[in-house]
Parts: structure tokens; C-alpha cells; sequence
């Protein structure tokens, strides 16, 4: 019997003394947290992405995300971190973790395109010893079914040579009570093995690791936590369009249910949902659900209540222009908050670009006003080439009407709408009497 010792007990060694090189790719929202929390606990790290516009940025000590500050980056990379765009490097890794993004395709189905290209990425330069993780949310079986036998085809051993796990991603943009390090960490490793490397390597950065049996119980928390959501929201959401022909107001019956001290936990109505998570997720479980014959239907109707959102706000909108005495034709809206919650930067899914989209159909003549995302690219449908009106008082009265999407803490002013004609108040942040007609949708 050798003595020597086996290939995880060398990398558990090497994480233990911070000499293990950790890989992170891609360099969005999720990876850069992982990124420098990796180099801040002593490791060195190399960030991988596509995007060369990225890597140079980081390289130079600039930020691209708002809410990650030009200081924090700027240490990092002159310390152990450094971004680049030679994927061969990955050989250099002793753990690799994998955060790209797991988009639907155009008929709502999971699109693994970005896990796939990854996967076979790593392959081409795994060597033994190296520690794989995918972040990505995706269905059950994602890891097994899609990376393992990628990497297998090698040669190597999974458990033995390699080792393989899945632990979800849980950041929260612009949180400012939970972060990467103190958010609870699942884990589920393929094996005995590589669970134990997986969780030494998360463990040397956050606070909490909370170990599962499998990848697949790891990434059906995931799905589970963000289903959670979006069927809670679309119970509110429904509620409000039931409360609203009523004449009853939604926000005052939730603030009124939730003095229960048990067994109930508020969720807030919307103009539809964004993110990267909540919008797509739970459509990756519905898929899977049908591939082994049972079909999720609670979720697909959460979804389609989810989805019709927008167009009942901007119904409600084209009501409250016409009962001002106005045609939506020609009218001039601005739309008040294009990220998809407040006071961030990230305005992926959100439900402004579909808002804006859906009023320039109905022949509204549509502007925005957000002071986190000074231009607005690329919408749903196509793309939009716009850019932030001034958020000010004196701006806002020059629109026909003035529709608040997101809850920016700016929008929460009531001296902003004091010469503003009309107002459409998605969020609830405009307290009565601050504008000369109010209508919540």
C-alpha cells in the first residue's frame, strides 16, 4: 500500500495553506464577488471571460459593476487576482468554478449553450488533481448529465483523478446585509471526495457551508428558492389586479396582513419580474418535470401571471392618459428606474424595457430616467438606443404622464412629482398628494 497521499488530500492541503490557484469563469455579477473574496482570503486567482473589454478593465483597476467598488478591484488586481481571456490557462487552476449565464432559448426552454461551450473548455486542458464547480442555475442533472461525462472522456476519474460538484450562486446586488461571505453556501459533490474538496474550498472563504448528498439536491434548492418567489409574487400580483377592480387598495391590505406574527410573509406587487433568476428559473424545472412525464403547472400558471404584468400596467397607463384627456397616440411618457430593483445597476429581464416596448407600440412617445443606468441599449424585443432623461422635478413635469417601474430610493422624493401631470405608481413610493393625479397600477 503506497504511502503517498492521493490527489484530494494534496489539494486539501494546498487550500488549507492558501497555495491552491482557483479559476473563476466569468466575470459578471457572480464570479467578480468570487473573484476577489478568493484573493482577499490569500489565493491566488484567475478570472476568465470572453469579453476582453472585461478583463482589461479589471487588469487596470476599474469597475464595470456599481455596487463593487474601484478600490476594492484596484487592490485585488495588483495584489493575486488577474483577469484574462486565454482559456488555456485553466490548466494552471487547481479549482475551477464556472458562473456563465443559463439564458431560455426562444421557446422557454433551458439553454445550455454557455455550460456546454465551458465544459468543453475545461476538458481540453483537465489535468488530475483539479477541483470543478459549477455555479450556473440550471435544472437537475445539469452537472451529471452535462460536465461529467465531458470530463470523463478524458481518461479520468471522477472522485479519483478529478473532482466534480455543484453549488448555486445566492448573491443579492446592492444587499447590503448579506454578501458573498455570509450568504450560506450548499454544496453537493459527486462523490465523497469531491464534496470534501468542495466544501474545504468554500469553506476557506464563507462563513456557513451547508453540505448536501448530490449536485442534483444542490441545484433543485436553487430552482426551489427562486420558485418560491415567483409564485409568491404572482400571488400578489393577482391579488392586486382582483383588489384594483374592487376599488381596494393592495398595498394597505399587505401592510395589514403581514402584523401576523406567524405564518405569513409579505411578497410586493410589480410591473412584472427581472433579474436573471426569478424570470427564467423556474421554467428550467417545468422542462425537466416534462421530460420524465409530470408537468408543473402551478409554476407555468405563476408564470403566465408573471409574464402579463407588463401589459396590464401599461393597460392601466393608456386608461389613466385617456381619462386625462389625452391620446396615448403622441402622448409623452417617461419611465421612472430601467434596472430591476432598486439601487443597482443590473437590468437584466427587467420589466421596463418590455413597459417601454409596449408603450411605443401603442404609439406613445416614451422616454426613461435612471440614475444607475445612464443608457438603454438593447430591449426584449429589439434594440432601444436610448438614454436617461435628468431625474428632476422640472423634467418630469414636461411628460403627458410619468410611470414609476422601479423603487430607486431617488424616486421615493415626493418633492420629484410636484409638477408632474399625471402619475402611474407601480411600486408604491409616492405618498398621496404629491402629484396632481395619481393612479397605482
Amino acid at each position: 500500500m503506497s504511502d503517498q497521499p492521493s490527489l484530494s488530500e494534496n489539494l486539501l492541503a494546498s487550500i488549507a495553506n492558501r497555495s491552491a490557484r482557483v479559476g473563476v469563469i466569468g466575470l459578471g455579477y457572480v464570479g467578480l464577488p468570487l473573484v476577489l473574496l478568493f484573493e482577499e482570503t490569500g489565493f491566488e486567482v484567475l478570472g476568465f471571460d470572453v469579453d476582453e473589454t472585461k478583463t482589461t478593465r479589471l487588469n487596470a483597476g476599474q469597475s464595470y459593476i456599481r455596487h463593487i467598488g474601484v478600490d476594492r478591484i484596484r487592490e485585488a488586481f495588483q495584489r493575486r487576482a488577474r483577469a484574462t481571456t486565454n482559456f488555456s490557462l485553466l490548466a494552471q487552476c487547481d479549482a475551477i468554478i464556472i458562473c456563465v449565464p443559463t439564458p431560455l432559448g426562444e421557446h422557454r426552454e433551458p439553454d445550455l449553450k454557455y455550460i456546454r461551450v465551458t465544459a468543453e473548455t475545461i476538458a481540453e486542458t483537465l489535468r488530475p488533481g483539479q477541483l470543478v464547480v459549477l455555479e450556473s442555475t440550471t435544472y437537475p442533472g445539469t452537472t451529471r448529465e452535462e460536465l461529467l461525462p465531458r470530463f470523463e472522456a478524458k481518461g479520468l476519474r471522477c472522485g479519483h483523478d478529478f473532482f466534480l460538484a455543484f453549488s448555486p450562486e445566492r448573491e443579492d446586488p446592492g444587499n447590503e446585509r448579506f454578501n458573498t461571505r455570509n450568504i450560506p453556501k450548499v454544496v453537493g459533490g459527486m462523490d465523497e471526495s469531491s464534496s470534501r474538496v468542495a466544501e474545504a474550498l468554500y469553506g476557506a472563504i464563507i462563513e456557513r457551508i451547508v453540505p448536501v448528498s448530490s449536485p442534483e439536491v444542490a441545484e433543485s434548492s436553487k430552482l426551489l428558492e427562486n420558485i418560491f418567489r415567483a409564485v409568491n409574487i404572482a400571488l400578489v400580483n393577482e391579488m392586486k389586479v382582483v383588489f384594483d377592480r374592487m376599488g381596494i387598495n393592495v398595498w394597505e391590505v399587505i401592510e395589514a396582513a403581514k402584523t401576523k406574527p406567524f405564518g405569513f410573509m409579505p411578497f410586493y406587487p410589480g410591473p412584472g419580474l427581472g433579474g436573471h433568476c426569478i424570470p427564467l428559473d423556474p421554467f428550467y424545472l417545468t422542462w425537466k418535470a416534462a421530460e420524465h412525464g409530470t408537468w408543473a403547472r402551478f409554476i407555468e400558471l405563476a408564470g403566465e401571471i408573471n409574464t402579463s404584468m407588463p401589459r396590464y400596467v401599461v393597460d392601466r397607463t393608456v386608461e389613466a392618459v385617456n381619462r386625462a384627456g389625452k391620446s396615448i397616440v403622441g402622448a409623452s411618457v417617461v419611465v421612472l428606474g430601467l434596472s430591476y430593483k432598486p439601487d443597482i445597476d443590473d437590468d437584466r429581464e427587467s420589466p421596463s424595457f418590455e413597459l417601454i416596448e409596449l408603450l411605443q407600440e401603442r404609439g406613445a412617445v416614451v422616454s426613461y430616467c435612471d440614475p444607475f443606468v445612464p443608457e438603454a441599449r438593447r430591449g426584449r424585443k429589439h434594440d432601444l438606443q436610448m438614454r436617461s432623461v435628468p431625474c428632476t422635478a422640472e423634467e418630469l413635469g414636461t411628460y403627458d404622464a410619468v410611470l414609476i417601474s422601479t423603487p430607486h430610493t431617488a424616486f421615493k422624493d415626493p418633492a420629484l412629482y410636484g409638477q408632474a401631470r399625471l402619475v402611474i405608481d407601480t411600486r408604491n413610493v409616492v405618498p398621496p398628494g404629491a402629484a396632481a393625479r395619481l393612479v397605482r397600477a
